[in-house]
């Protein structure tokens, strides 16, 4: 397993956690996590790379080990935050960005909004998120109103075991040895009572609505390279098939367009085949392997 280390960068007044792999001098790789999800989880994938990559992983704002902005999150907080990153670790060249799910999305949202500052995307299973309309405006404000009046306590975990066994039977590809990795950086308060890495605030709905013509705006201004990489077991799959036309239509948003299907993945597929992951990192972003 490559060991990594740690830095902090501080954004909105509070620290922001980054996990780093290989040399600082070789060329930048920036992995970015989904929902609830921690930058430690691209392990799998980081001791399968081949290539000579600077890797920087952000636990975003909330998760894993940066601070908790005790309050909603927004989508904008995000790009903040990859806006700094970008700023200190690639202020000069273009970036390449691969996210997983949420953080998928952050990064095809950012290479439109800043396309000079992406080289390349790469979007594990972060494909935009379910269309609202306006008629969902007051129903969701009011839901998120009655939440962050009493915000729940994270859920708590008897043991280390019980965090593995819910792994376990979440994802049919995962293995014992990775779960109890996962496990290990997914939550905190030592090896009982355990609670869930993430702020309660993650939970709470967001009273903006998601407007998928925006992103789609978005999208069609980003000029680099972008990859979609498809879990072929992940239920993606039926929650397009509900609403026709959405899946081509989201992709024709994209000028340099490539989708690419993955045996034996779900939606977590960064950790089913990290082995199959790693290798398109290496080819498709084009980092030349270590002398």
């Amino acid at each position: 397993m490559k060991t990594p280390y740690s830095e902090y960068l501080c954004v909105f007044g509070r620290r922001v956690h980054l996990r780093r792999w290989g040399r600082a001098s070789a060329k930048p790789l920036f992995l970015l996590h989904g929902w609830m999800d921690v930058s430690a989880s691209f392990q799998f994938i980081v001791d399968h790379l081949s290539g000579d990559w600077n890797v920087i992983a952000v636990d975003w704002p909330g998760f894993g080990l940066s601070d908790w902005l005790n309050r909603t999150y927004y989508f904008p907080d995000y790009l903040a935050v990859l806006d700094a990153v970008l700023d200190r670790y690639s202020p000069f060249r273009g970036a390449r960005l691969v996210g997983h799910s949420m953080g998928g999305n952050i990064a095809c949202l950012y290479a439109g909004i800043r396309p000079h500052r992406v080289e390349a995307v790469m979007s594990l299973e972060g494909f935009g998120i379910a269309p609202t309309s306006p008629a969902m405006a007051g129903e969701r404000v009011i839901k998120w109103l009655d939440q962050i009046k009493d915000v729940r306590h994270p859920k708590r975990y008897a043991n280390r075991q019980a965090v593995v066994t819910r792994l376990l039977g979440r994802d049919p590809y995962l293995t014992q040895e990775k779960a109890e990795f996962l496990a290990t950086h997914l939550t905190c308060g030592g090896d009982v009572d355990l609670a869930w890495a993430a702020d309660p605030f993650h939970r709470v709905a967001n009273p903006v609505l998601y407007r998928l013509d925006e992103s789609a705006a978005i999208w069609r201004n980003i000029t680099c390279p972008v990859i979609w990489v498809v879990g072929r077991e992940s239920a993606i799959h039926e929650e397009f098939a509900a609403r026709p036309g959405d899946w081509d239509m989201r992709q024709s948003c994209f000028l340099k367009f490539k989708e690419i299907w993955v045996d034996d993945a779900t939606h977590m597929l960064h950790h089913d085949r990290p082995d199959v992951i790693a290798r398109l990192i290496d080819h498709e972003l084009n980092a030349a392997p270590p002398p």
